[in-house]
């Protein structure tokens, strides 16, 4: 995932806390895991360090050190040139689907049991995003479409594998 980018996707708005970051990242996909705050953290420290970021404001309260965080033009440069860089075909997550599922076959598992599991976790999935609630923000549409479109595939694979492992086993026609 392209954690930096999106943080200075983020800051494009403004400056900001690191604790606004992480808010403003889970607020644009809303139906992905929660960006963790160590994460936020570690990342806006190497964008600091490698120029992309700078600290505007460093404040101490009452509770910890609150800092502002701030997009530099070498930033704005980078974050442009990413969102014009086309994005390779990539594995993604059936990469561990994949290697689970080779395990399952090499040692004798349960492949066919795994693949039904899969299966039903991802139609979990796809009706819960399909059930989501709409909102006002003009991309969580995008966002739940481009998942349920790649679950969607996954289950054609999912189905295919079935398919397969049963004619080999001689248990499906």
């Amino acid at each position: 995932m392209a954690t930096a980018e999106l943080v200075l996707g983020l800051l494009s708005a403004g400056p900001a806390h690191g604790y606004d970051v992480k808010r403003g990242h889970d607020a644009w996909f809303p139906d992905s895991r929660p960006l963790a705050f160590g994460q936020v953290y570690t990342t806006l420290g190497r964008l600091e360090r490698d120029g992309l970021v700078e600290v505007v404001d460093k404040t101490s309260g009452g509770g910890p050190d609150r800092t502002v965080y701030a997009i530099t033009a070498k930033g704005r440069d980078h974050l442009t040139d990413w969102l014009n860089d086309p994005v390779p075909p990539a594995w993604g997550s059936a990469d561990e689907v994949l290697r689970k599922l080779v395990a399952a076959i090499r040692t004798g598992g349960d492949a066919e049991g795994f693949l039904a599991r899969q299966r039903a976790s991802h139609l979990r999935r796809i009706r819960e995003l399909r059930e989501s609630p709409a909102d006002d923000d003009p991309t969580s549409p995008l966002v739940r479409e481009y998942i349920v479109a790649h679950l969607d595939a996954d289950l054609r694979w999912l189905d295919s594998a079935l398919d397969r492992i049963a004619e080999q086993r001689g248990t499906r026609s």
